[in-house]
């Protein structure tokens, strides 16, 4: 298990800025979504020490409860079941981004104007345990190659697109632009509008295991774009304007996303996170996974641009941990699920702050008081 690298520190409620207006009653039914049967596995207890088991009753408790109650009955549920202690992180420090799902259209089949892949799983990659690799594969690689002589790299970025996985019938869909491609896998999930008719909703499958490189920190170092000027819109804009450069700088990033489809999914939610729940907009949060235990709540307080072009606003929210990401490195590291489609994608590209309290709440002892 991962080491905490951060401290908690207990507090009561009454400490957390803007606790009394939030917006619990929508926090418990993204709460509502992590029940388990009782005889299903428990999530795993991060290294933050939230425990799974207490998490997964108090879930089903919150499943339990009957329809209809309001902003003060489930704050009166959340103060009864668990104890919120305050995540004061040695290293990295506490920040917050935003991601979203694009809704692009695409094709089933490839053509002169659908002409970008999303693949699935090739059938010989497998998980393997970053922190043990086998001999022969460097450490932190979290997928291989299963081959006939052991474990071996995966292709990478470039050379997926050097063509490395093609005629293996991998093509889940065909996008217009390898640009909108490239952030569909940053953003780990997308909604295709098809050209044939309807909706294809996919999310992240696996990867290649290869690192992430972040581009756009490469960009700023390289002075293609100012520091203070970087957004993911900036981003995507410079990108498409300069398509050779841009082949050759998202190449840098040698991880490579695939993708598994999805169906019955609520179109007001997002695609299942990597808790295995839809993804709540304004509600769902990317954590670290080593260190938090899904369905935490997550009571985080920040100035924030909450649309596309005002000015910061106070946000303060309990958020769920729902999902994950290869950047989501911190005990204090979130990532707000901010929606879907281009305007909550502008929205999340502008998010980048540090928040005044990241607190997670630890279920209640109750024959103790104390947290479980």
């Amino acid at each position: 298990m991962s080491e905490p690298s951060a401290d908690l520190r207990r507090l009561s409620f009454a400490d957390l800025p803007g606790w009394g207006e939030a917006a619990l009653e929508a926090s418990l039914v993204a709460l509502r979504r992590h029940a388990r049967a009782a005889d299903a596995p428990p999530p795993a207890t991060g290294a933050l020490g939230v425990d799974g088991v207490a998490l997964a009753a108090v879930a089903r408790a919150a499943a339990d409860l009957p329809a209809g109650y309001d902003r003060a009955a489930a704050r009166a549920f959340f103060e009864a079941r668990f104890v919120p202690f305050a995540v004061e992180p040695r290293d990295p420090p506490a920040f917050l981004t935003g991601y979203f799902e694009p809704d692009l259209p695409g094709s089933r089949q490839p053509s002169a104007r659908f002409r970008v892949p999303l693949l699935a799983p090739p059938d010989d990659l497998v998980a393997i345990d970053p922190a043990a690799p086998p001999p022969g594969l460097a450490p932190g690689f979290a997928f291989a190659r299963s081959t006939r002589h052991g474990l071996e790299p995966c292709p990478d970025r470039p050379a997926i697109a050097d063509g490395a996985l093609a005629a293996r019938g991998l093509e889940l869909v065909w996008l217009e632009d390898p640009v909108d491609a490239y952030f569909v896998h940053v953003q780990g999930s997308a909604r295709i509008r098809l050209a044939e008719g309807g909706e294809l909703r996919l999310a992240y499958a696996a990867k290649s295991g290869h690192p992430y490189t972040s581009i756009g920190r490469l960009a700023v170092a390289r002075g293609l774009i100012a520091a203070e000027a970087m957004t993911a819109e900036t981003l995507r804009a410079w990108l498409k304007a300069h398509p050779d450069a841009a082949e050759a700088l998202m190449r840098e990033n040698r991880s490579f996303v695939f993708f598994r489809q999805q169906s019955g999914l609520d179109p007001s939610l997002g695609a299942l996170g990597a808790a295995g729940v839809p993804l709540t907009p304004g509600f769902s949060l990317a954590v670290d996974h080593r260190l938090h235990t899904w369905g935490t709540p997550i009571f985080v307080a920040a100035d924030l641009p909450l649309d596309a072009d005002g000015p910061e606003q106070p946000f303060a929210r309990l958020m769920i941990a729902d999902d994950t990401g290869s950047a989501i490195v911190g005990a204090a590291r979130g990532d707000v699920f901010v929606g879907l489609g281009a305007d909550a994608g502008v929205i999340a590209g502008r998010l980048r702050h540090a928040p005044r309290c990241f607190v997670v709440l630890a279920p209640r002892d109750p024959a103790t008081g104390g947290a479980r």
